[in-house]
């Protein structure tokens, strides 16, 4: 199977090609070496590419270019599968632990108030246990998160000192609240008359827990969804240039895989090699493989992220506010001093949930209703903002449309108990007011913020459950259980390759 190709002229003779029996060209038919960098330089010689280093060098280009698809296959889907990690695993759920901390201090404080609010009546007593039992559960709510927190920014300088603060500050706060109970206690104040004393000490906390607590709270999930935000952005653009290296690199494959076969059916005579066949099958198939997962996995990041988290998150905020928004008014009533701030403080948060621009407290009941309505004739219409016009903006999932309409809804009772509250302080009826504002029985403004918060929690769960699968889902498609087929799969496209060649070569020896 010697090559046929002729050197240039050279003086003298020519001498006779010939062959050896194992299909080697014979020195004496080796060209003669003339001047020039062709004649320098065997390699760039035609004749010096016969079959057998012709076929070697076609193998070990195919080898490469499979090698290369796998490399590129691997960084493509491992990059997403850390992005994935961090996302669901960690940066996202510490977000969300930081929001529930943020929740759980503003509802201890709403507890607190409400102590203050009622006092030693009688007419509380069961209550006041009530209300007791909900303040231990949140303070050992807010100490596990905040242990988590702690965990979680191990490696975050920033997030730490946010963590340390709450720590530090959260005792202060506790020793605070426990002072004003003691002093209501001994004072004997009757509902919604606090004692000046008890009314100062849980003023001091108040302040504490608004202007240090919360917002070292929020610090810590605005880091955390600040790393969730920059991973999302990163790994999406990886994995949108990963599948150009994708195509890229196993178009390579294929070419070197049909350079050699080509090579194989025009020297021997054969028309297929069928372990060289069985290799371009599987790299089309690892090709394809490659292509749907990193589209599948681009597809999970978005579920995950902008479609659940960014709902969970807000939510959970949401949910934050919403209780502190109650405990304004129970400090509303608890402090005339203080109450137009009070009052202030608890629209801005009712902005927060349901934006509508140039509304007060005495019109937005009103303008909320006209807009909901519209809202309701045609849900695609959400003619407000806020957390809950975001949400109603942002339906997904399988029940999430009903779970933010029962929460709108909720919202809207609420706002209105929230008034008649006001319309009996405002007429002299003080007790009236903290039994409607403190009352669990329905109807009254406590049943009614519960459903409100039932909801919310409805609607971020839904939102939970499709991140969480997502996560699962991302972590099932890129695990080990697509990892090691895609490594079998490898090691036997490069056996193949080998076995394909190696008979023909045989030929040669």
């Amino acid at each position: 199977m010697a090559n046929s190709g002729t050197a240039g002229p050279a003086p003298g003779p020519r001498a006779p090609r010939t062959t050896t029996a194992q299909g080697h060209e014979d020195p004496a038919g080796a060209p003669a070496q003339g001047p020039g960098i062709r004649a320098r330089i065997p390699a760039l010689s035609g004749s010096w590419w016969n079959t057998p280093r012709l076929v070697r060098a076609l193998t070990a280009l195919c080898l490469a270019a499979l090698l290369g698809l796998a490399a590129a296959t691997a960084s493509v889907l491992g990059g997403a599968r850390d992005g994935t990690d961090t996302i669901g695993h960690r940066a996202a759920p510490q977000a969300t632990r930081a929001a529930d901390l943020a929740f759980a201090l503003s509802d201890m404080d709403a507890q607190a108030a409400n102590l203050l609010l009622i006092g030693a009546d009688p007419d509380y007593t069961a209550l006041r246990e009530q209300t007791l039992d909900t303040y231990e559960q949140r303070r050992n709510q807010a100490g596990t998160d905040l242990q988590r927190a702690a965990e979680a920014a191990a490696g975050d300088p920033a997030g730490q000192r946010a963590v340390q603060t709450v720590i530090g500050e959260l005792g202060r706060y506790e020793a605070l609240v426990a002072r004003a109970q003691l002093l209501e206690d001994q004072a004997h104040a009757p509902a919604g008359k606090p004692s000046p004393d008890a009314l100062d000490t849980y003023r001091q906390a108040t302040d504490l827990l608004r202007q240090q607590l919360l917002p070292a709270a929020d610090q810590v999930a605005a880091a955390n969804s600040a790393t969730v935000d920059r991973i999302y952005s990163a790994r999406r653009g990886d994995l949108a240039a990963g599948r150009w290296w994708l195509l890229a690199t196993g178009t390579a494959a294929l070419a070197a895989l049909a350079a050699l076969q080509r090579t194989l059916t025009a020297r021997f005579r054969r028309r297929i090699n069928l372990p060289l066949a069985a290799t371009t099958l599987l790299t089309v198939l690892g090709l394809a493989t490659g292509l749907h997962l990193s589209a599948a996995a681009d597809g999970h990041l978005v579920v995950a992220k902008r479609n659940a988290y960014d709902s969970v998150i807000a939510l959970s905020r949401a949910r934050a506010v919403a209780y502190d928004m109650n405990a304004d008014e129970s400090r509303y009533l608890t402090d005339p001093a203080r109450a137009a701030a009070y009052q202030q403080s608890f629209l801005d948060k009712t902005q927060a949930v349901a934006h509508l621009p140039g509304a007060t407290l005495d019109s937005y009941n009103d303008e909320l209703s006209r807009r909901a309505d519209t809202h309701r004739a045609d849900h695609r219409v959400v003619p407000f903002d806020g957390v809950l016009g975001t949400e109603l903006r942002n339906i997904t999932f399988p029940g999430e449309q009903d779970a933010a309409e029962r929460a709108l809804t909720a919202f809207q009772r609420y706002q209105q108990d929230d008034r008649a509250m006001r319309g009996l302080r405002n007429q002299g009826q003080l007790k009236a007011a903290v039994t409607f504002n403190t009352g669990t029985a329905p109807g009254q403004s406590n049943a009614d913020f519960e459903l409100l918060s039932t909801a919310l929690g409805e609607v971020l769960a839904v939102n939970q459950r499709a991140f969480d699968t997502a996560v699962a889902d991302a972590d099932a498609d890129l695990g080990v259980g697509t990892a090691a087929p895609g490594g079998l799969a490898l090691v036997l496209a490069l056996a193949l390759s080998v076995l394909g060649v190696r008979p023909r070569l045989r030929e040669y020896r």
